[in-house]
């Protein structure tokens, strides 16, 4: 992926000074970000142990198991973390300062786990979220740890896997279902909350992280046939609606446990981009998330769109998204730097080229955002 370090600080100089004023109305910054744990130590609240480190204003880069098998598979530990070092200096310089790291994305884990098996790409000796903590905390960076709730193994991956791990159990109680050759928890069962609560328990506990972040994959179909004993059983009339509150009552029980382990601990969600989508497609409660307090702290909705998208055009999609926060949530803008260059079918006639026409474009977003209420923006590129 192209970076574009030179436009990306350049906004970042022009846009710094609106991000110093913090909720006590002193300034309490570190290279221009206000320290959300400032804030709440000017408040009282207790800092013995580790005291996790996020900023009022974001800028968050997701960092995806995908790059793993080119970094971490067949590598040593010190080439591990040289490689990671190499990419959070990059991060860095570009004016990021929280980092979603993925650790549990596939019904699996890229940390010592007593739940999951090893992701794919961990084959040596040693702790890669450790490494990747050291190496991020000590450039100042926040660590927010990145879950994949419902998205599980391949059909192949788990047939490999011992009978003992809880989730192969669920491949024949239901619990788990196969869809398009991959399995995924059922959010209707009360034991997914429960196990997603030991998941972020087991990470909180051991690791000194700064958050919880969860993407977009909910329910992986709208087929009525995913659940449809569980449906007729609950005694709902209307699937849309109860698959809803099923997501619902699952990230409460995320966020309740984040802040159970340590209420300084921060608990992002991060949807796709189009409200429609999440309510019609992955049965997502944005609105009720984003708007109440209590479900999360910060929002990251996936705005991977350009200004002349036909469907979601980038400046009128975060307008909604802003006038759907409410003031204890934060929102951040999700930017698709993936796109730069490349033609945007899904965007319509008017928008299909303009990622490779208009190589400011990411720029532009920004600037934008900076002009909004959000409070920041992430990248993935």
């Amino acid at each position: 992926m192209k970076r574009f370090a030179a436009a990306f600080l350049a906004v970042l100089l022009f846009t710094s000074c609106g991000a110093e004023e913090s909720v006590s109305g002193t300034a309490e910054t570190t290279a221009g970000m206000t320290f959300i744990q400032q804030e709440r130590e000017q408040l009282g609240e207790l800092t013995d142990g580790y005291v996790p480190v996020n900023f009022r204003h974001m800028t968050g880069e997701w960092f995806p198991y995908m790059g793993y098998e080119e970094y971490m598979h067949g590598r040593s530990e010190e080439e591990f973390r040289r490689s990671v070092r190499e990419r959070y200096d990059a991060a860095k310089s570009e004016g990021v300062n929280t980092l979603y790291l993925h650790v549990h994305p596939c019904g699996d884990a890229y940390y010592r786990s007593e739940l999951f098996p090893r992701g794919t790409s961990w084959d040596g000796d040693y702790d890669p979220f450790a490494v990747m903590l050291e190496e991020a905390h000590a450039l100042g960076l926040s660590v927010h740890a990145w879950l994949n709730p419902l998205r599980c193994q391949t059909a192949e991956q788990m047939n490999d896997l011992p009978d003992s791990f809880t989730v192969k159990k669920w491949t024949e109680s239901g619990i788990a279902k196969l869809v398009n050759g991959r399995w995924y928890l059922d959010p209707s069962y009360t034991e997914v909350d429960d196990l997603l609560r030991q998941c972020i328990r087991e990470l909180i506990t051991n690791y000194d992280v700064d958050g919880i972040h969860i993407d977009d994959y909910f329910y992986p179909t709208a087929e009525p046939d995913f659940d449809a004993a569980e449906f007729g059983a609950s005694g709902s009339t209307d699937l849309g609606e109860w698959r809803r509150s099923n997501c619902t009552r699952m990230v409460k029980a995320m966020y309740d446990e984040v802040k159970s382990c340590d209420s300084r601990v921060e608990f992002g969600i991060s949807p796709q981009g189009s409200i429609k989508g999440n309510y019609d497609s992955q049965f997502a409660d944005v609105r009720l998330w984003s708007g109440e307090k209590g479900f999360c702290d910060y929002i990251v909705p996936q705005l991977y769109f350009g200004f002349r998208n036909e469907s979601c055009p980038f400046a009128e999609t975060l307008a909604l998204w802003e006038s759907m926060t409410c003031p204890d949530v934060r929102l951040v803008a999700g930017l698709g730097a993936y796109k730069l260059g490349k033609a945007d079918k899904w965007a319509g006639a008017a928008g299909e080229n303009e990622w490779i026409e208009s190589p400011d474009i990411i720029q532009r977003q920004i600037e934008l955002v900076e002009r909004s209420s959000a409070s920041g923006y992430a990248v993935y590129r």
